[in-house]
């Protein structure tokens, strides 16, 4: 995981190259296991919502959260970082985090105001993008907090589920889980306002004029 530095850091300019070079090749085993944890999302859908098996859909995110582990890990040991990896891993997060809390919605473990929270957030993430292209940005830097973030709503998905097995388990496993969305659906919306307190610094630093002189430099 890196960690990035905060809103008053400079993003890098796309004509940048500063960080190594990623491998092309998107035969590794790292990128096998985010392509398995992206099959597993309709699996995961149907076992919820048409097979009703709240304990088996916990079972599929269990083995989601270990291979999303595992695949970091196994990229840095086996140095098979890559581009497709970099975009395959994130992509993979972001649709759980959208598509998990919607299933919740429609089963009524989670109301309907916290999954607009989280669904407007990253709509509203988008609109930092074309801001930052027209000053030849293709990224801002990633913010430690939006990891922890990211990190806390994913583990609360595992522990909503088992809050609905009956017994001891979902007595224990409930209350844990709001705490994990609590504090992720918090940390989520705080990264929107750091992210756009950045993007604010890139336009107001940034001329569009100078932007497009570097792009015609290149």
């Amino acid at each position: 995981m890196t960690r990035a530095p905060g809103p008053s850091a400079q993003p890098v300019p796309s004509g940048e190259s500063a960080p190594p070079e990623r491998a092309d090749t998107p035969w590794t085993v790292p990128n096998a296991l985010s392509l398995m944890r992206l099959a597993l999302i309709p699996v995961f859908v149907w076992v919820l919502m048409g097979a009703d098996s709240p304990g088996w859909a916990l079972a599929i995110l269990i083995v989601s959260g270990l291979s999303d582990w595992l695949d970091g890990k196994l990229a840095r040991w086996l140095d098979q970082s890559s581009k497709i990896g970099a975009l395959l891993d994130p992509a993979a997060d972001r649709l759980y985090v959208i598509v998990i809390p919607i299933c919740f919605g429609l089963k009524g473990y989670v109301p309907w105001w916290v999954i607009g929270l989280i669904v407007a957030r990253d709509v509203l993430l988008l609109g930092t993008a074309p801001l930052l292209k027209s000053r030849g940005i293709t990224a801002l830097p990633t913010l430690y907090i939006g990891k922890a973030a990211t990190f806390a709503l994913m583990s609360s998905f595992p522990w909503l589920l088992g809050g609905q097995i009956d017994g001891i388990v979902g007595t224990v496993a409930f209350p844990i889980g709001w705490a994990f969305l609590i504090w992720g659906v918090g940390m989520y919306l705080w990264t929107l306002v750091l992210y756009w307190i950045q993007t604010v610094q890139v336009v107001r630093t940034l001329p569009r004029g100078m932007a497009a002189a570097a792009a015609a430099d290149r």
